[in-house]
């Protein structure tokens, strides 16, 4: 019966023995397996995850564009004109009417007449005095060119007249041709022409004998 309980004893301490290792087994193995977290660590990871973060925000946003300065224009070294100086462009002539001589008007050689064109002024400029009328091309039919006295300011209705004699050395139809042209010699406006039309000089009677 000692024997027995004794046996009963020894098997119970053995089994609390090793329930005590069991258990100090599963201990130490739970110990093993929960890292040591370090503060170090943590700082680095969410550092670098808030870089990941930023680079995927990067790349989802559209890009950006940064628009160029405006250029700026380099000042001319040329001194800009302190006035307008009037050019040929600014002068015009406009023929109105014949006012003497009409075209192909019948002539006799040597016959002398004046030519008179009524002209208007529609440039914006004024014609200045020293303004020359001259022959351009034809037959001058001892016309002399003629020279402004007086401005004809714009909008104003004035007449140009020329001395001119019939050709003796030839007949049918002569024509001249006249333009205006300002103090540096530029024409400008309508070309004025003569025309006339020269005929044989007219027969002198002689007087005769009857027979």
């Amino acid at each position: 019966m000692l024997k027995s309980k004794k046996n009963l004893f020894t098997l119970i301490v053995l089994i609390l023995i090793i329930f005590a290792f069991a258990l100090s087994m599963s201990v130490r193995g739970n110990t093993q397996t929960t890292p040591t977290v370090d503060a170090n660590d943590i700082r680095t990871e969410a550092v670098a995850t808030y870089l990941v973060d930023q680079t995927r925000t990067a790349r989802a946003l559209p890009p950006t564009f940064t628009p160029a300065p405006p250029a700026t224009e380099t000042p001319s070294s040329q001194t800009p004109a302190t006035s307008v100086q009037p050019t040929e462009t600014c002068y015009k002539l406009l023929f109105k009417e014949d006012v003497t001589i009409p075209d192909n008007t019948r002539m006799t050689t040597g016959q002398s007449f004046t030519k008179t064109w009524k002209v208007l002024n529609t440039g914006v400029c004024t014609w200045a005095p020293g303004f020359k009328f001259s022959l351009i091309g034809g037959e001058a039919m001892d016309g002399q060119t003629l020279k402004l006295n007086e401005a004809v300011p714009y909008g104003v209705t004035t007449e140009l007249s020329i001395t001119m004699v019939a050709p003796t050395d030839k007949t049918g139809t002569i024509i001249g041709t006249w333009q205006m042209s300002d103090a540096n010699g530029v024409f400008f406006g309508d070309a004025l022409r003569v025309v006339i039309s020269v005929g044989e000089p007219a027969a002198t009677a002689t007087n005769t004998k009857a027979p």
